[in-house]
């Protein structure tokens, strides 16, 4: 159990799957929007980005081990992980928007699809057999850790937005170098678990 509870931290704070490796990157980069509505729709993006990352890592890992390895067609794995990381999405999102009417989850669509860190986390988790209950973990963690990155960024953007920013560094430069600041600050999680 203790294992499975560093894992879930380690995959959230110190591997995070947008800032220790740049898997799902496009999300933090889309254009801003007014702060009350980005603060909607980011928390929308995150609970939707981590329910489709466990439904990924539960149908993958079993696709995977009880499928595929059986039958040893373990070389056709990716042919299977990328139906199984785009089918899902428009059945999960309207399932999310019946369960949380308050949410805006229309539009949501292009920004699942294209990200990679649902399909990154499958093909991490499928190198390492330590079980179903390591993947789910695994799975849940890095869904936090997206939906946290996704909120300080958002937040840190808005803070950017209010102040006086040379011509320069506006846009997209200001947002990369917020994106750098925020991953070396979380540098500092990185003593934070000894193996």
């Amino acid at each position: 159990m203790t294992d499975l509870l560093l894992t879930l931290i380690s995959t959230a704070l110190i591997n995070n799957f947008v800032l220790q490796w740049p898997l799902g990157v496009d999300p933090l980069l889309q254009a801003a929007r007014a702060p009350q509505a980005e603060r909607r729709q980011v928390h929308a993006l995150g609970i939707s980005t981590t329910c489709l990352m466990l439904l990924n890592g539960v149908l993958g890992y079993a696709a995977y081990h009880w499928l595929l390895v059986p039958l040893g067609l373990t070389a056709l794995y990716l042919l299977l992980l990328l139906p199984l990381s785009v089918l899902p999405i428009s059945m999960l999102l309207r399932g999310l928007t019946r369960a949380l009417p308050q949410l805006p989850f229309s539009g949501l669509w292009p920004l699942l699809l294209g990200n990679a860190g649902v399909l990154g986390l499958s093909l991490m988790g499928m190198h390492s057999d330590q079980g179903l209950a390591w993947h789910l973990a695994l799975s849940l963690g890095a869904g936090l850790g997206f939906w946290l990155v996704l909120g300080l960024f958002s937040d840190l953007r808005q803070r950017t937005l209010n102040n006086d920013v040379p011509m320069a560094f506006r846009g997209l430069p200001i947002d990369l170098i917020s994106a750098g600041l925020i991953a070396v600050a979380f540098l500092g999680f990185s003593g934070l678990i000894k193996t």
